[in-house]
């Protein structure tokens, strides 16, 4: 087994673009991609980054990637670390990738004394949930996602 887990390089924009689009077409949301090579560079390596990501390599070439960002929470009064996405080239789910990149990020938030490590799974992607379960994830079943954006935050976000 050859594999390395490794914070991404401007130089991976384009792969993390295709892993984006990959995870979409998986999650039946490719509709929904407007992210470019020129956003990830701007986001994930200009001058004062608000988003992180890590690659995964297999045998030196790119097959996953985990995308994410600090968040806050008051009642514990501690940063955590929220996994926006998380994907592996299906060819090679089943040998530790994944676990791999997940086991990374909780590794940051130990050392940094975070208290939580967060991301959604959707409710019908049954093989995810369960990878998650197996790794100690919980699911938070009793919250519901709030989202407003396009017309709905103009028209909030007007003065």
């Amino acid at each position: 087994m050859s594999l390395v887990i490794r914070p991404a390089l401007a130089a991976d924009a384009a792969t993390i673009v295709g892993f984006v689009r990959a995870l979409a077409a998986y999650e039946k949301l490719e509709h929904e991609v407007r992210a470019n090579e020129a956003d990830i560079v701007r986001d994930l390596f200009g001058a004062d980054p608000k988003v992180f990501c890590e690659i995964a390599e297999w045998q030196g070439e790119p097959v996953g990637f985990a995308l994410w960002f600090y968040t806050y929470s008051t009642f514990q009064g501690r940063h955590g670390i929220w996994l926006e996405d998380l994907f592996v080239d299906p060819s090679l789910r089943g040998k530790g990738i994944g676990k791999a990149l997940l086991v990374n990020l909780a590794q940051r938030c130990v050392a940094e004394g975070l208290g939580r490590f967060e991301w959604w799974v959707l409710d019908w992607n049954e093989p995810s949930i369960d990878f998650y379960k197996a790794q100690g994830g919980v699911m938070q079943d009793e919250w519901t996602k709030v989202r407003v954006d396009g017309d709905a935050l103009v028209r909030l976000g007007a003065l």
